[in-house]
């Protein structure tokens, strides 16, 4: 059965978010072509498991290029209009309109799919494989196949290109998450607010059939989420709501078989980075990959996929065209509909033999927030950083002379455990930061920077967590960018580190001995801003994100591996910042 979704005036209604990173794209396909829309179309697995897609497609007779998304989130909805962060797929009128088909999968155990969901391991991405040839061998596709969305839906694409199948030309991956047990445990800190809302909710959604997601009164909504004025509340709605999305349905039930099982491995069973989660680290597996590939995301998104963006692309560029493109605030829109003029301009290039322009100029476009422009790069980060030490003072001063003696202390008290009434409180505070004094001139922080802390601790392992901030001249913060460890999972792979960057083998637990001075390499995740003269640079250090008072960026908290500590910081800690000391001419972009 064949029909046609509301009208959409041939793909040319507004598209909330930012377009592009300001490349000079041109020759762009027009919006030309009435789609036709088939769902729940069955799509046979190599190993006989249905798969169940969303088919979007010119009304033409001409032989077109597709688009393939493919997701644990529900498919039903991806049109919907809905500022969930479930919709990520794309706007299906903006592609199909200017002559692309866009095909939108159910992994398996998920939408209608049959099988058993298994969380991006070799067998979801040997479908991810036989989708984009199921796309390829559509009558009205020429064979050329893309895949596209954001999140998940970036991640299956990853996944997609390590099988390599034969009729994949590009991606597109916004906001992909490489690493997956950096998604769950940030350097060994489980993120409890997040991975178990995540898995609740995507198994709560699974089982719903379509009776739930197609029926009048979500079509009626769905028409009320797509008009112009409803519809433009949504263009800035990105990371902050997906918390609390997702603890709305993570309340509903749903089956532990394969859910709870999921919730168990992830959370209990592999609390390291061992052969379990090696099996999933895309960031890994995608090593030489030769598929053109587009990677985005945005500086606000630290705790989740910002981390692998970068990575990923040092990875990829040595065997495969690359491009980045990274937005400020609010750049990736619920539903998703920013970066669509960009990635147009990469799949006409690819998919359509077209020159857009796209693949002209620097790799790298950066949106620079405080500066509020766009800038260009080489390489990351950008040749003309280099990195500056701030020293912890003793005194809380941040700064370039620092001391080289001294200490201060905190108390970490998690917030579960009640003290007998009437003890006497701590005279320690609850976490230790340090503030430099007003910025003479605006300071550039552009790259990956990394915290040199040197401790101890009074019991045998306990959380760090940083937080830069930017404080302003009446006082208030902004947080800017964070860094995790666990202190027994400190261990360096020294090989794989870059300056600034030290990486965290994460799976091999060494313990703590209590009261030794230890040092921690935390890495902070890669960033740009601009701080403005007057402005003050702010390090927070603590082991709760969960009291008040202390900083969770972006609302993920952690779960501590200890009970109660005090711990100490030597002056001889360090803060080091990739400081862009120059503006070259050819980052001077608007």
């Amino acid at each position: 059965m064949s029909r046609e979704p509301a009208p959409s005036s041939l793909g040319t209604r507004h598209l909330n978010g930012p377009q592009t990173t300001g490349r000079a794209l041109h020759n762009l396909s027009q919006p030309v072509h009435a789609m036709d829309f088939t769902p729940d179309v069955d799509v046979t697995a190599r190993d006989g498991t249905k798969l169940k897609a969303d088919v979007y497609r010119p009304k033409t007779t001409a032989k077109v290029p597709a688009l393939l998304a493919v997701s644990c989130y529900p498919r039903q909805i991806q049109n919907s209009g809905a500022p969930l962060g479930f919709v990520e797929a794309g706007a299906s009128d903006f592609w199909v309109s200017r002559g692309y088909g866009h095909v939108i999968a159910n992994n398996r155990g998920t939408g209608g799919s049959g099988g058993t969901y298994s969380w991006l391991d070799q067998t979801e991405r040997e479908d991810i494989a036989d989708l984009v040839e199921w796309t390829a061998a559509q009558e009205w596709c020429d064979g050329n196949v893309g895949m596209i969305g954001i999140s998940y839906f970036a991640m299956t694409q990853l996944a997609g290109a390590i099988e390599a199948p034969t009729h994949l030309k590009a991606i597109f991956p916004v906001a992909a998450t490489g690493d997956v047990f950096e998604a769950a445990w940030h350097n060994g800190l489980l993120s409890t607010t997040f991975i178990q809302a995540w898995i609740s909710g995507v198994a709560t959604l699974a089982q719903r059939s379509d009776g739930f997601f197609r029926n009048g009164i979500v079509e009626a909504a769905s028409r009320i989420l797509r008009s112009a004025p409803v519809h433009r509340r949504f263009e800035h709605l990105n990371g902050e709501a997906a918390l609390s999305a997702l603890g709305v349905v993570m309340r509903a039930h749903f089956p532990q078989d394969p859910w709870g099982e999921l919730l168990s491995d992830v959370t209990v069973n592999h609390q390291i980075r061992d052969d379990w989660w090696q099996e999933r680290n895309l960031e890994a597996l995608i090593e030489g990959s030769t598929i053109p590939t587009y990677l985005g995301c945005d500086w606000e998104n630290v705790p989740l996929h910002l981390p692998s963006t970068f990575r990923l692309w040092r990875t990829l560029r040595k065997t495969a065209p690359v491009r980045v493109g990274m937005l400020g605030s609010g750049g990736l829109t619920w539903p998703w509909e920013s970066l669509h003029t960009e990635a147009l301009g990469w799949f006409d290039y690819w998919l359509k033999g077209i020159d857009t322009g796209i693949m002209d100029g620097p790799e790298i476009r950066y949106w620079l927030p405080g500066a509020d422009r766009f800038r260009s790069a080489t390489q990351w980060p950008p040749t003309e950083t280099a990195l500056d030490d701030y020293f912890l003072s003793a005194d809380g001063q941040l700064a370039k002379d620092g001391q080289s003696a001294g200490s201060c202390s905190y108390r970490y008290l998690p917030a579960s455990l009640t003290l007998p009434k009437g003890a006497p409180a701590s005279p320690l505070p609850t976490f230790l930061s340090w503030q430099s004094e007003p910025l003479k001139e605006d300071l550039d922080v552009v790259g990956d920077a990394e915290l040199e802390l040197d401790a101890s601790i009074t019991a045998t392992d306990t959380a760090w967590l940083v937080t830069l901030q930017d404080v302003a001249t009446d006082g208030s913060a902004i947080d800017v960018t964070a860094g995790w460890l666990r202190a027994a999972l400190r261990e360096v792979d020294e090989e794989a580190s870059e300056p600034g960057a030290p990486n965290l083998r994460a799976d091999n637990p060494l313990a703590v001995v209590p009261g030794a001075k230890t040092r921690y390499r935390i890495p902070l995740v890669s960033t740009a801003r601009r701080f403005a003269q007057g402005h003050r640079l702010r390090v927070v250090v603590a082991s709760d994100d969960v009291s008040a008072g202390t900083p969770a960026i972006m609302g993920f908290h952690h779960q501590s591996p200890v009970m109660q500590s005090t711990n100490t910081v030597w002056a001889t800690s360090v803060l080091r910042l990739p400081i862009l000391h120059t503006d070259p001419e050819g980052s001077r972009d608007t």
